[in-house]
């Protein structure tokens, strides 16, 4: 169901028993709030949908990289899927076991690759065999041995935005499924390299499971072929992006997932790997606004928010659509509105000709389904703060992140005086 731990009482929005209202009183708007309770719930449902195989499921940080809810999945039993050193650092930083950790990407920088043999992460994804060359001379001077899952592309169209579709031969992700057995035959050969996987990412939000059934099959005959070579996988990385309910699309279950895909992920005889993000997050959070000025112009209504495409650019990138529920309900005829912020740019809309009820300066509105790609994708652009962000668990709700300061806008820059003569 979709946001259910968000409801009105007495006409006014809850997550779950904390009034939005009194989180904008403490806090301002606009900001980021998660519910703790929908986070829980759909690991479990996740975890639980898949009990008869050997697995393990990594938290795709990528999809959100907050502290708290990072540490949260992974004291439910979550490895952490990274794809940068900044991620790397967030996830040691909440005290996550290097043996809990993969290392996604198609660019790791030597730095980052260091990073990670120095901290003996478990695995890293390879994508090239460059970077296969990389990683062996990396960790022959740091006399360590790089775990490696081999990234292939099973060329299967995962039928979502095509900024978002990873697993095609036009994609940069990942080697060829044609050129892959002699990407293996050389890592194999390489000194300071242990193979012991293949990895396979086929998109975001993608809500047809037969893009992973045809996927699957396809690597299940490459690991086959591996064996009769002589080199034998123990683990399988299916990647992540099972998509959820935005709109009213059609969004499977982690229930119906997994039945789709239980028994050919058996045939593979590996440790499955599963890298789900969006499918844990996404519904829990929420992105609450104040309107700041209503206009009409000849042919429009526009709705002016605090909140902009700096704050949330799904939007404004996908054409992503995001249902809006008003803070407090009333009895008004509906009216078609364009939601759009203060940012300096017509692309700066976080809704088009969308119905709501009659709304005024100073009301709020909570934008949905944010917590997955909202505030990771943030910017500051304009040279606007980001907001804050806040986790609720039940009838209390904690600042996980606070407002950006002036100051934290320019903490970093110098003012260079020498350029001026």
């Amino acid at each position: 169901m979709q946001f259910e731990n968000y409801s009105y009482k007495n006409n006014k929005l809850f997550c779950e028993k904390v009034s939005l209202n009194s989180i904008a009183a403490e806090v301002g708007t606009p900001f980021y709030v998660y519910s703790k309770k929908s986070c829980v719930d759909r690991y479990n449902e996740f975890r639980n949908s898949f009990n008869l195989l050997d697995y393990k499921i990594f938290f795709a940080v990528k999809s959100n990289s907050n502290l708290s809810l990072m540490k949260l999945f992974y004291s439910l039993g979550a490895g952490l899927d990274v794809n940068s050193g900044g991620e790397l650092f967030r996830a040691l930083k909440i005290g996550a076991d290097p043996k809990d950790l993969l290392f996604t990407g198609v660019g790791k920088t030597e730095d980052e690759i260091m990073m990670g043999l120095r901290h003996e992460i478990f695995l890293f994804k390879a994508e090239s065999v460059q970077e296969m060359e990389l990683m062996n001379r990396l960790a022959i001077s740091e006399n360590k041995k790089a775990r490696i899952a081999i990234r292939i592309n099973p060329n299967v169209d995962p039928k979502t935005h095509p900024y978002i579709t990873t697993g095609l031969y036009e994609s940069k992700f990942g080697i060829d499924e044609n050129a892959a057995i002699e990407a293996f035959k050389f890592a194999v050969n390489l000194s300071n390299i242990e193979v012991i996987g293949i990895d396979m990412h086929l998109g975001s939000q993608i809500t047809e499971l037969s893009v992973y059934q045809d996927a699957i099959k396809i690597v299940n005959k490459l690991i086959q072929k591996l064996r009769e070579t002589g080199i034998h996988l123990t683990h399988f990385d299916i990647g992540g992006g099972l998509g959820v309910q935005y709109n009213s699309e059609y969004s499977p279950s982690a229930k119906e997932f997994a039945d789709a895909i239980y028994p050919l992920l058996k045939e593979s005889n590996c440790k499955i790997f599963m890298e789900p993000g969006r499918y844990l997050t996404a519904d829990s959070g929420a992105l609450v606004s104040k309107v700041l000025f209503t206009k009409e112009h000849r042919e429009k209504n526009f709705l002016i928010i605090d909140a902009a495409v700096n704050d949330l650019l799904r939007p404004a990138l996908y054409r992503a659509y995001h249902h809006i529920l008003p803070v407090e309900q009333s009895n008004s005829e509906p009216i078609i509105y364009d939601v759009v912020g203060p940012v300096c740019e017509t692309g700066d809309f976080l809704a088009l000709d969308r119905s709501l009820q009659k709304l005024n300066r100073g009301d709020l509105i909570s934008i949905m389904s944010c917590g997955a790609y909202g505030s990771v994708m943030s910017s500051n652009y304009n040279s606007r703060r980001r907001v804050p962000e806040v986790i609720v668990d039940n009838d209390k709700f904690f600042v996980t992140r606070v407002r950006e300061t002036y100051d934290d806008l320019i903490g970093r820059e110098h003012i260079i005086d020498e350029l001026i003569h």
